[in-house]
């Protein structure tokens, strides 16, 4: 598999009347090793030159039907497997995306994994063992609505959910995150190895459009069922995630597997990035269906006359 990004590769979209709008990898992804600072190096109001969602839904579905060739291939040439990995804060819009984004893939080549709290069986493993168990088979795509990353992030943040984890004393100590950003990064590179290419989106909502959407949630019925009391608590450590989150990007974006920092304050723009980044790392992969030989188009054709004469 190719490994090099263009991080400076234009993105050309024809939009409609409104001709052509351009935007950079570069403007939504971490580059690896960079110090990031979310309110400084990524706007979530970033909307990559549209002027309104309109041209912008009309790509979405564009890329839907290119996305829907594309992974027709890959099932078919059964190599590759893609996982997309997307984290976010709440209310940033990841089950819209997922929603959005793979509606016209065949479903028998699609598998969404939603990673909640850890059960009792999953806590007598590591942290990356129900993850494993998660990961798509060539020719698939597989989606973690969170992932593995919930072990630097909310583990972080709530230090005692780390005791839940009947980890041996020495591997509790103060180097602990960075040996887990270690091993993630071991473990991406091991997949990439056998073929499995990782996407890796962070929605990145603002605190003041979460406090929206969240509101939104209580005020329109057929919303409230969106939103627990946990949301507005965990919306008390939004600092705290701030912080790890930067570390995490500087940490594991690499560029094999690099982080996609996606505007969400616009779900239509997020939707349409999220989209392009997908489409664009399938098409990297020079997708085909798999050649017949001779032998076998002989085979077909003998078959043909069987049945025409049945």
């Amino acid at each position: 598999m190719k490994t090099n990004i263009d991080f400076d590769r234009k993105h050309q979209i024809q939009v409609g009347d409104e001709g052509v709008v351009k935007f950079r990898l570069r403007d939504i992804v971490a580059k690896p090793g960079k110090q990031i600072r979310l309110d400084r190096d990524f706007d979530p109001d970033f909307s990559g030159g549209f002027t309104d969602k309109s041209g912008a839904i009309e790509h979405v579905a564009d890329n839907v039907e290119r996305l829907a060739d594309l992974q027709s291939k890959l099932y078919a040439q059964d190599v590759h497997a893609v996982l997309i990995i997307l984290q976010a804060m709440d209310a940033a819009g990841k089950d819209g995306a997922i929603r959005h984004v793979m509606s016209g893939v065949n479903p028998q080549g699609v598998h969404v994994t939603s990673f909640k709290a850890p059960s009792a069986e999953e806590l007598d493993h590591d942290y990356l063992w129900r993850a494993a168990r998660a990961l798509p088979g060539r020719g698939m795509i597989g989606i973690f609505n969170r992932s593995y990353y919930e072990e630097v992030l909310v583990v972080r943040v709530h230090p005692e959910l780390l005791e839940r984890q009947k980890l041996p004393r020495k591997s509790r100590g103060p180097g602990i995150w960075k040996h887990r950003f270690k091993e993630i990064n071991n473990f991406e590179k091991y997949l990439f190895k056998n073929g499995i290419v990782v996407i890796k989106f962070f929605l990145n909502i603002s605190y003041d459009e979460q406090r929206k959407r969240f509101i939104s949630r209580i005020d329109e019925p057929e919303k409230n069922w969106k939103f627990s009391t946990a949301d507005s608590k965990e919306r008390a450590h939004w600092d705290e995630y701030q912080k790890a989150i930067q570390e995490m990007l500087k940490a594991t974006s690499t560029v094999s597997a690099p982080w996609f920092v996606i505007p969400a304050n616009k779900k239509w723009f997020s939707r349409l990035a999220i989209s392009e980044v997908i489409c664009g790392h399938l098409e990297r992969l020079d997708l085909k269906f798999p050649a017949v030989t001779d032998e076998r188009r002989a085979e077909l054709q003998d078959i043909r006359k069987h049945l025409e004469a049945d």
